[in-house]
């Protein structure tokens, strides 16, 4: 479909999606929100399938191109090449990441490796983009602006036949005319300005066609504004790694510290050159070798995976349908409208499903479950006072809608700012769970309500039934703060201590470097072979990649190991012993430098601080800045007991552990809110009795939803934990965790934590609550 017609389309949509919530007519609105849910979804699934065509997959589950680049080295003054130094090195992989994330791809694998190397391996590019991706990777981009020499077309074709000499200070440079033909200009040797006075280069279309737009630091600015001012009539040569790309001949005094380049670009074109230019490269790369290389997890451990997550996940359906019958059956149509919507955006945009990607698919799932879990229980509460299925399905889901609104919009606004500010995997987790969230709240709160006003209307259903495991609405859970105290106290404690224990032994290669092996064979062997001779000496984790190479017109099959630092020789030594890789022969072995440098790293840890800061913000908005408070330090509470236990049973942080530490994040804010959003009902119900045990009670009253929805999400994470293999063991395991350490907090921790501060600084939570809510009716 052309995007004239996807952006119609959409609108159309748009339209009906107003018209749903603008109408009154029960008929109406049935009618409207059939056809919205029919025509999205047959979108959708036009949009992703077939799925292996037009669904793109990272690195990690796919493979994609391995690119080897060289640093060369500068020369002196005297022309002698100089060392390539550490910094050189590592300018040079800040510099390609920035420009790799210009192509759309997520989390690629950009790292150092031995002296004077980058690997650079991108996932899922066609032939075309490979030729255009290794052109972007070895662009120096080193701009000038200089002076062209006023009798430029007469003094040239005299230089070219000997009739007389180059001026001093001047250069003969090939470029283009205005036009796009070859054309060579007589410039000066020492530029004008350039490039390193350049702060923001950005392509744009105007109506003589693509150029780039340059704006300059106060510095450039002053010298650019007396360039032009002194030579209003000459041209000045735009000069780009030694060619002229334009020399538009200055007609005014330019003052606004900015500049532009044409040269009759396509699109791709000026989004190369504006990338190039604002991530210039200090030392010249070339490309020694390309390969085509499989996925980093191994399609042994995506295949197990991959097993183990479905039958995760279709316990948890299972039990769902088990648990709330026929209610639970309109929940799954509910998660299937909800997982066509969330494949079809993705399609639809072009972004890229990774490892963290899933962690925000399955985050969306358990927001999802959540979602119907907190409908269902308030249409068990309504069921039970006497009302009538249709009055109590409509209540249920009116006063459910303010718990799901809060806590996806809560989530939303962290992924949000996660995707502005962060980069990798922490952007792959935050792009899944934004689609992810959007599409469960139309499914939670349109479909399955859609669907049972069609039940109602024609009659099919005339009772709900459900089963109810969680009885008990008088414990006092608030009672029990001392010893919750002392538990987490012990907990966090001990966290620090094996923080402090560990020290950098808890980062894996990915954070710290490590050796590099490449292998050749004259016999085939799979990844899994590897794999599975490297669990027996506890390397099981190690990222294994078959990769393909032409040389000579052949094509030459390679294992790629990536180990801790010092392994190197004892898995060649246990490879070498074992009758299925004992042919393998090295090819290469040196060090590699971390995945996630400390700049990336830096950068991620911003992103989710100032995450944290919104969050914060906007409970403290919708709430009170109690709940905010509670909000913030149990989750911190969660985050820190789950990594510390990670550490301590001896396992490593690596990328892939990122996107579990994110859903446990995500999980732990969703619990909290919907505690939260129960007290903040009571406390405006004006429902008599103290503050300590009208929380009790709303406690009491979320338990059953707060168990549930741990219950469905541990089934998926378990499944993944025993049966997932070595590579997804730890995300399986921080998942598990998390699930039970955020489920303690919720509704040990969070609640007197608002309570604490409430008393500490002398205030009326109830009043704080009520008050808000009560101005509007006073004006």
């Amino acid at each position: 479909m052309s995007p004239t017609w996807t952006f119609l389309f959409g609108l159309f949509l748009l339209c009906l999606f107003a018209a749903y919530f603008l109408v009154e007519k029960e008929q109406t609105k049935r009618l409207l929100g059939t056809a919205l849910t029919v025509l999205l979804c047959a979108f959708c699934i036009y949009s992703f399938y077939p799925p292996s065509a037009k669904i793109h997959y990272g690195l990690d589950l796919q493979g994609g191109s391995s690119f080897l680049v060289r640093l060369v080295p500068p020369k002196d003054e005297n022309g002698n090449p100089r060392a390539i130094t550490p910094d050189m090195q590592q300018q040079a992989v800040e510099v390609i990441r920035r420009r790799v994330d210009q192509f759309g791809v997520s989390e690629p694998i950009i790292t150092s490796q031995g002296s004077d190397r980058i690997l650079v391996q991108i996932p899922g590019l066609d032939t075309a983009r490979i030729d255009s991706a290794r052109e972007q990777l070895q662009r120096v981009a080193k701009l000038e602006f200089r002076l062209v020499n006023p009798e430029s077309s007469k003094l040239i074709p005299l230089i070219e036949s000997g009739q007389t000499f180059t001026p001093p200070g001047y250069e003969i440079l090939n470029g283009k005319s205005a036009s796009g033909s070859p054309q060579k200009y007589l410039v000066k040797k020492k530029p004008e300005v350039t490039g390193d006075k350049v702060t923001r280069a950005q392509a744009r279309f105007e109506q003589r066609g693509y150029e780039v737009d340059l704006s300059f630091n106060a510095e450039g600015g002053k010298i650019f504004q007396r360039v032009t001012s002194q030579n209003i009539g000459n041209q000045l040569a735009i000069v780009l790694d030694g060619e002229v790309q334009s020399a538009p001949v200055i007609q005014t005094e330019i003052s606004n510290n900015s500049a532009s380049i044409t040269g009759n670009f396509t699109a791709q074109e000026a989004q190369d050159l504006a990338s190039a230019l604002q991530n210039p490269l200090q030392t010249p790369v070339v490309i020694d070798e390309t390969r085509s290389v499989s996925a980093t997890l191994g399609q042994d451990s995506i295949s197990r995976g991959l097993t183990s997550g479905l039958a995760g996940l279709a316990a948890t359906l299972i039990f769902v349908l088990i648990y709330y019958r026929s209610a639970g059956a309109v929940a799954l149509i509910g998660l299937a409208v909800n997982g066509v919507l969330l494949f079809g955006a993705m399609a639809l945009f072009g972004f890229v499903l990774t490892l963290p990607g899933i962690a925000g698919v399955i985050l969306t799932i358990g927001m999802a479950i959540d979602a119907n879990v907190l409908i269902y229980e308030r249409l068990r509460e309504e069921l039970n006072t006497g009302k009538s299925l249709k009055a109590s399905i409509d209540t249920a889901y009116r006063k459910a809608f303010s718990a799901i609104f809060d806590a996806n919009v809560t989530t939303l606004l962290k992924v949000v700012i996660l995707f502005w500010l962060g980069s990798g995997p922490v952007k792959g987790f935050a792009i899944t769970l934004t689609l992810g969230i959007i599409a469960s709240m139309f499914s939670a709160l349109l479909v399955t309500r859609n669907i049972f006003s069609w039940l109602l209307h024609f009659n099919l259903v005339k009772r709900i039934s459900m089963l109810h495991l969680i009885s008990s609405k008088h414990f006092d859970f608030l009672g029990k703060w001392k010893l919750s105290v002392i538990c987490s106290a012990i907990l966090l404690v001990a966290s620090g201590a094996a923080f402090a224990t560990r020290g950098p032994s808890m980062f894996n290669l990915d954070f710290t470097g490590g050796d590099s092996l490449v292998l050749r064979s004259d016999k085939p062997i799979s990844e899994a072979q590897v794999r599975g001779q490297l669990e027996k000496v506890g390397l099981g984790s190690a990222v294994i990649q078959q990769e393909t190479s032409q040389r000579n017109q052949q094509t030459v099959h390679l294992i790629s190991i990536r180990a801790p630092y010092g392994t190197g020789q004892k898995i060649l030594s246990d490879l070498k012993a074992s009758p299925e890789t004992g042919g393998l022969v090295v090819e290469n072995s040196e060090t590699v430098g971390p995945v996630m440098g400390a700049q990336l790293a830096t950068t991620s840890l911003y992103a989710l601080a100032i995450a944290f800061l919104g969050v914060m913000v906007y409970v403290a908005i919708r709430f009170e800045f109690s709940f905010s408070v509670g909000t913030i330090v149990a989750m911190f509470h969660d985050l820190v007991i789950t990594l510390g236990i990670f550490v301590i049973t001896g396992r490593q942080f690596s990328l892939v552990t990122i996107g579990a530490i994110l859903t446990v994040a995500g999980y732990s804010i969703n619990d909290k809110i919907v505690v939260f959003d129960r007290i903040r009902e009571g406390l405006r119900s004006g429902r008599r009795g103290t503050i300590r045990s009208l929380m009790n009670d709303s406690i009491n009253e979320t338990l059953s939803r707060t168990v549930l929805t741990s219950g469905v999400t541990l089934i998926c994470m378990l499944s993944l934990w025993i049966f997932g293999g070595p590579v997804l063991d730890d995300f399986a395991f921080t998942n598990v965790v998390g699930v039970i350490i955020g489920t303690y907090s919720s509704i040990f921790i969070a609640a007197p934590i608002v309570l604490w501060w409430t008393n500490l600084r002398k205030g009326n939570l109830r009043h704080d609550v009520v008050r808000p809510r009560a101005q509007p009716a006073k004006a």
